[in-house]
Order: structure tokens, then sequence, then C-alpha cells
């Protein structure tokens, strides 16, 4: 090999890598910025799943076996409810992932040495989760049943004094497709829609053409609008691909309005829309674009909720996952597919996307009138 001939062209792409400043930075910022951000937040471990807790007893043991749950850490007290509609309402909207309901005769019971009970429901959506919360719940119970086996006559106490009856809800066998098909159709959308708008308009600055329409009387307004309409047409037909195959291949069922998930689909569709029309503002090229849905893409897939549950994550990167509109859509889903919920159990995630798209449209409206002009 002739040195020379490398040497000039080693220096002249080393030159060109240099100036290429937003290139460099990301190359050298996204891989430091994701290792402290997954490091923290990639957690498979269940921790402080939120529970709800509706005592009818108020009394001393009750109290105890509350705080025999929370010492576990795998369970963290996040209300207090009274009756089983709002037992239903909490686990339903995602308030909590865990009910536990404690009889009003627990405390009698115990005393007595008849079988005291207390019932936990746990949310199935997600099985890795549940797997982990139905095996620590049992552990507790059958280690404190030991425990009063040992402290008072085994003559006045059941062959064990105490019983939980845990039920799951939702997903009743664990199905992990129950749990990932949701989250992938949301996935693919984001990323499909985003990507195809962020390369598109990359592509026709760099041909030139964008530059074309600019002289002709069409507004900006109306020549950003007349670009993403077809792109809206195009995800909403992705959309519906996705969902017919994933319900009816996977046998994952949609138990809520179909109506509702289209209309929110569409929402979020006009989101990542938004967030590819963003990136193309600050790319100069393809490449530079690609290299800015990678590093959004990956922390959707992270920080979502998408792989691992929210709830193990520590509060700073929950806040940076909540930054994310994947993570409105995946409860939307998730909720709409298994849980038959309705805007009264997403209006949170729904106005929270609606702001996202709001927020990012007018952003990138802005930014993209301004490189035209």
């Amino acid at each position: 090999m002739r040195w020379t001939p490398f040497w000039s062209v080693f220096h002249k792409e080393f030159l060109h890598l240099w100036r290429d400043r937003p290139s460099l930075a990301m190359a050298a910022g996204i891989p430091l910025m994701m290792l402290l951000i997954f490091g923290y937040g990639v957690n498979p471990d269940v921790r402080r799943l939120p529970m709800s807790v509706w005592d009818q007893c108020r009394s001393a043991e009750s109290r105890e076996m509350m705080q025999a749950f929370v010492n576990t850490t795998y369970f963290e007290i996040k209300e207090t409810v009274e009756g089983y509609g709002e037992v239903n309402r909490s686990l339903a909207d995602g308030r909590s992932r865990v009910a536990l309901i404690i009889p009003p005769d627990f405390a009698a019971n115990m005393q007595t040495g008849r079988l005291a009970t207390l019932q936990v429901l746990i949310d199935g959506t997600d099985p890795q989760s549940t797997r982990q919360a139905l095996t620590m719940a049992q552990s507790l119970v059958q280690a404190r049943g030991a425990r009063l086996l040992q402290a008072k006559e085994s003559t006045i106490l059941p062959s064990f004094p105490l019983d939980a009856r845990i039920r799951i809800w939702y997903n009743q066998e664990l199905k992990t497709h129950f749990f990932t098909i949701p989250a992938l159709i949301g996935l693919i959308m984001q990323n499909v829609t985003m990507t195809l708008t962020a390369f598109a308009l990359v592509r026709e600055k760099e041909r030139g053409t964008l530059e074309q329409l600019i002289v002709t009387p069409v507004r900006p307004a109306e020549l950003i609008l007349g670009k993403l309409c077809p792109y809206i047409i195009v995800g909403m037909l992705s959309f519906t691909l996705v969902l017919i195959a994933g319900s009816a291949w996977f046998s994952v069922p949609i138990r809520g309005s179909l109506c509702l998930l289209f209309g929110l689909a569409f929402l979020f569709i006009l989101t990542s829309l938004s967030i590819g029309m963003l990136m193309s503002t600050f790319s100069e090229n393809q490449l530079q674009a690609m290299q800015m849905a990678f590093a959004f893409i990956l922390p959707s897939i992270l920080l979502s909720g998408f792989v691992f549950p929210r709830e193990t994550m520590p509060a700073s990167i929950r806040l940076l996952g909540n930054f994310i509109p994947l993570t409105d859509f995946l409860v939307i889903l998730r909720g709409v597919f298994l849980k038959e919920s309705g805007m009264g159990e997403l209006y949170r995630e729904v106005l929270s996307l609606a702001a996202f798209t709001v927020f990012l449209f007018v952003v990138a409206l802005m930014r993209f009138r301004k490189r035209l002009d």
C-alpha cells in the first residue's frame, strides 16, 4: 500500500469530520449521555410498585400487615381507597399496580385463632413485574403465617393462620405478547413516521427541490401541511395494518373502543411527524438526521416503559421518560387493549399527548418557516 495517497485521503477525511461539528458532537456526546441515563434507568428488578390499600379493619394488625408489604421494598403505598369501585379505578387508570384489601374481621380472626384472610389484586399487563410481585406477596404471607405459628400456641391456631387470595387482572395467564404487542405497535408507528418525515425533508433539501418550491406562490404553511398530509395518511394506513396483524396473528384482545384508539393514534402520528420535521430543521444531511433519529429512538425504547417497568427507575430518569411522547401512547395502547380503558382513565395521557403535539408542531413549523425564509 502506498502511504502518501493514504495519508492524503486520511487527512482530508479527518478535516471534513472535524469541521462537521454537529456530527462530531453527537458521536462524542451521545454515547456518554446514553451510558449515564441507561446505567441508572435500566433495571429489570421490581421495586416500589405503586399499591393502593383498602383497610376495612383499621387495627394494629392491619397496619402491621401493610407495613410488612412496604418493608419488602417491592411495594409502595400510594393511596388508600374505600370500596371496590375505587380499587377498580385505581388499577384501571394506572395509579396503582397492586391493591391490598384487608377485610373487617382480619384482626379478630388473628386474635381468636381463626383463619385470617386478605385479598391482593395485581395488574397483570406487565408479566415480568407481576410475577415478581406475585412471588413476593406469597412469600410475605407465608413468612408472616409461620411467625404467627411460632409466636402462639399452635393448639388455638389452624394449620396455617394466614391466607392471601391473590388475583391477577387483565392478563390472568401472564402472556408476554399481551404486554409487548401493543408496545411494539406504538414503537413502530413512532419510528416509521418520524424517520420518513425527517429523511424525506432532508433529502429534498440536499437535492435542492425544496428551495425550488419557495419561489412558487405556495405559502410556507401551505407547503408544510401539503408535505405532511401524505405521511399522515401513510401513518394511519400503517397503524391499521399493524393493529390488525398484531391483534389477529398474536391473539391480543382489543377490549376498549376502536374509535378512541384510532383517534389517539392520529394524535400520536401528528406528534411523531412533528418530531421528524423538527429533526430535519437541525440536519444538514441524511447522516445527521439518522444520528438524531437513533439518539431519540433508543431512549424511547428504554425509558418509556416499552421494556422495563417505569416504577423501578429513579425519579430523575422517570422525569426524562415523561418528555417522550411514546410513554403516554404506550399507556393508552395497553389501557385500550387490555383494560378496556376510556377517556375517564386515560385523560392525563391524552392531555399530555395533545400538549406534546401542539408544542412540537408549532416549534417545528416556526423553525421550518425560518429555514425557508
